[in-house]
């Protein structure tokens, strides 16, 4: 919903309204779609929204493998002030699924995974749903030769670094909340980014909103400055960031070289009004202007 002004305890009025579908791992797979990619989106869903959700991504051409449960697909509703140049998000909380939901959503990995190049484990997981979900499938991603991309924090990205995934791309903030402390400068975050690749990640990757990405490969260390933009709506930018990244490493590149693109990726989500979409064309304009400095920590 877009306003020209939101004022707190009152009524207002949007200018415009937008419906689409999102959510992290549909984030991500729009985006690789958008880049020329072949994604399986892989889930749960239920009720009418599910419904929107699985009609939008079929017409998009996106192969899907959810799994149907009782809960409805949560609604999200983000409110961007145009006057103050803020987004919020109003966010209904998930519901818990089925032991044997979970169950079938494995048998659905198990079955594809074999012929992905890259596993792509996004968000949080269901209130009380398998802690080590993550840690199964970067299993299952090394058994295929695939790359394992995990982008989650707490528990759930802790237990997934004992299977030694191949990236992991937590934000500041969930950095900080996965390991309990404050991140209060660059050195810090380092310091954090070495502990996950001590713990098991091959590669990590952290994103700091508008200040610069760090990533480190577990011998070297690149700040990734994005391209300068006005942004429309940065929701999103994340997911597409870590679309870029998985899009460009299958491609051979480097760390530093795939961050540059999924540094462009993120900042080409952010001039769309709906999270998750991209243009090709903006990836590739902004990826010329997107900076990677290599540097020694």
């Amino acid at each position: 919903m877009i306003f020209r002004k939101i004022t707190l305890d009152a009524v207002n009025r949007a200018v415009t309204t937008l419906d689409g579908v999102a959510g992290k791992s549909v984030n991500v797979a729009k985006v690789l779609k958008a880049l020329g990619e072949r994604p399986v989106a892989v889930g749960f869903l239920g009720g009418d929204r599910g419904e929107q959700l699985r009609a939008e991504l079929e017409a998009r051409g996106i192969e899907l493998g959810f799994v149907e449960v009782a809960g409805r697909t949560r609604q999200c509703t983000t409110l961007l002030d145009r006057s103050a140049g803020t987004q919020t998000e109003l966010v209904e909380e998930s519901q818990a699924v089925a032991a044997a939901d979970y169950d079938e959503l494995m048998r659905h990995i198990r079955r594809r995974v074999k012929d992905c190049r890259a596993v792509v484990m996004s968000g949080t997981i269901t209130p009380g749903g398998p802690v080590d979900l993550y840690f199964q499938c970067t299993g299952l991603a090394r058994e295929a030769r695939g790359l394992s991309l995990v982008d989650a924090q707490g528990t759930a990205l802790l237990e997934a670094l004992r299977a030694r995934p191949g990236l992991v791309k937590p934000n500041r903030l969930e950095l900080a909340a996965t390991l309990g402390r404050g991140l209060e400068d660059e050195a810090a975050v380092r310091s954090a980014m070495r502990e996950l690749s001590e713990r098991g990640a091959q590669r990590v990757v952290v994103t700091s909103g508008k200040n610069p990405a760090l990533a480190f490969d577990g011998q070297h260390w690149w700040r990734v400055h994005a391209p300068r933009i006005e942004a429309v709506n940065p929701i999103g930018s994340g997911d597409a960031f870590a679309a870029g990244l998985v899009w460009r490493l299958l491609r051979g590149e480097d760390l530093g070289e795939a961050c540059r693109w999924a540094s462009a990726a993120g900042a080409a989500n952010a001039l769309t009004r709906l999270a998750g979409e991209v243009r090709r064309e903006d990836v590739a304009a902004l990826a010329e202007k997107a900076r990677v400095e290599q540097f020694s920590a």
